[in-house]
């Protein structure tokens, strides 16, 4: 059988970014409304099952990601992660006690979470072998498509969810994954692990690097946790502070996904000709503007009008920052992508506690705690720049022989 050609493994990867993220968009936003209405979970119940369930995703992608870069397994994982979410999304629509659902949630669910840095780092691997100077505009075209899925799911799935019940919503998303399974083996041949001692791999982990990854991995952290508290908090602070309504915070909201999708692009297409370094440090400026203008606002035209600076917030940090990582470790795409990833699972987490002090001292609250998020997230990105930029002169060398090998 003949290897498919670049342009169709991208076309293939971009179909399994719709589908996924079609079938993550089905269940994500109604997640806490499954656990209340369907299973009768109480606060406490709810609370611990979203505390657990984003802990075991990110420690199962991280082992993950670790085998798919040792071993030319990838092609096989990411069957295996669409499979395991045919398998979770089937069981949860039919499944209503507590304690099985954590399980589920804990293995397999969690399992399937994997198919998105998988599939990111899949695509990298193609990239760099076909045209590495358009991978950080091929990445955050991916990324795009992953955005735009999530734009028209929600509300497909309230349709669904109406008619029908959670049942229907899990079996829809179950259908999604086995589509992303088929195109896996159709579409996506086997790539194989850069040699030992190739350039790929000598350059993958210098001594200096791992400074760098943590403080850029942190820097992200920090601005993806205020991102999330950012959406938590909108609809409360606009109606309690600013005397707006929830559907005026819906339409702040809306708008920030509608410009974050060209900026996407845009910036993707900037990052071959621009260093990513200087995108993403400029798009820590953009959250740190963006935190300052939402706390001091007092109408809600004033946070319709900076949703330009949070939309260039998800188009740098949020989609770059993936292409950025992979740069560090160009021998551990998986790894990379997953500690990316992971960032949001853990922004979650944090952004929880933080968001209970906001309802004890008012919502305007949260975005002072925003702000100093996005003030510690460009210290750390800057932080990790210059330590990348003053590093040992082996990492130096290393660096331009990868990219020398690259173009």
């Amino acid at each position: 059988m003949a290897v498919p050609s670049a342009h169709r493994r991208l076309l293939a990867l971009a179909l399994i970014f719709v589908v996924v993220g079609l079938a993550t968009s089905f269940v994500g936003p109604y997640f806490a409304l499954f656990l209340t209405d369907s299973v009768g979970a109480g606060p406490l119940q709810t609370t611990a099952f979203l505390i657990v369930a984003p802990i075991c995703g990110v420690v199962i992608a991280s082992l993950v990601g670790r085998l798919s870069d040792r071993r030319p397994i990838r092609r096989q994982l990411l069957i295996l992660a669409a499979l395991a979410g045919v398998v979770g999304s089937a069981l949860t629509a039919v499944v209503r006690d507590y304690w099985v659902l954590l399980a589920l949630t804990a293995t397999v669910t969690a399992f399937a979470g994997s198919l998105f840095p998988q599939t990111f780092a899949y695509a990298r691997q193609v990239l760099q072998r076909t045209d590495p100077g358009r991978a950080a505009f091929g990445i955050s075209t991916l990324r795009t498509i992953f955005s735009v899925a999530w734009v028209g799911g929600p509300p497909l799935a309230a349709l669904v969810l109406a008619a029908g019940g959670f049942g229907y919503t899990y079996a829809l998303a179950a259908a999604m994954y086995a589509i992303a399974a088929v195109v896996v083996l159709v579409g996506l041949p086997r790539l194989p692990v850069p040699a030992a001692g190739s350039v790929e791999v000598e350059a993958a982990e210098p001594a200096a690097a791992r400074t760098t990854l943590w403080l850029v991995i942190a820097g992200i952290t920090a601005v993806q946790t205020a991102a999330t508290l950012n959406v938590q908090a909108m609809p409360l602070y606009v109606s309690a502070d600013l005397d707006g309504t929830i559907r005026s915070a819906g339409l702040v909201l809306g708008l920030c996904a509608a410009l974050e999708i060209p900026l996407m692009l845009g910036f993707g297409a900037l990052g071959a000709r621009v260093p990513l370094r200087r995108l993403i440090l400029a798009g820590a400026v953009c959250a740190v503007a963006y935190q300052g203008v939402a706390w001091a606002a007092t109408a809600v035209w004033m946070l319709a009008v900076a949703q330009v600076l949070q939309a260039a917030v998800i188009a740098t940090v949020g989609a770059l920052s993936i292409t950025y990582v992979q740069d560090l470790l160009p021998g551990s795409p998986g790894r990379a992508t997953t500690l990316v990833s992971n960032t949001f699972p853990v922004s979650q987490i944090l952004s929880a506690p933080m968001f209970g002090l906001a309802q004890h001292f008012g919502f305007r609250f949260a975005y002072g705690i925003g702000l100093v998020l996005c003030l510690l997230g460009l210290a750390l990105l800057v932080a990790g720049v210059r330590d990348r930029t003053t590093a040992a002169p082996e990492f130096r060398v290393a660096g331009r022989a990868a990219s020398a090998a690259g173009s």
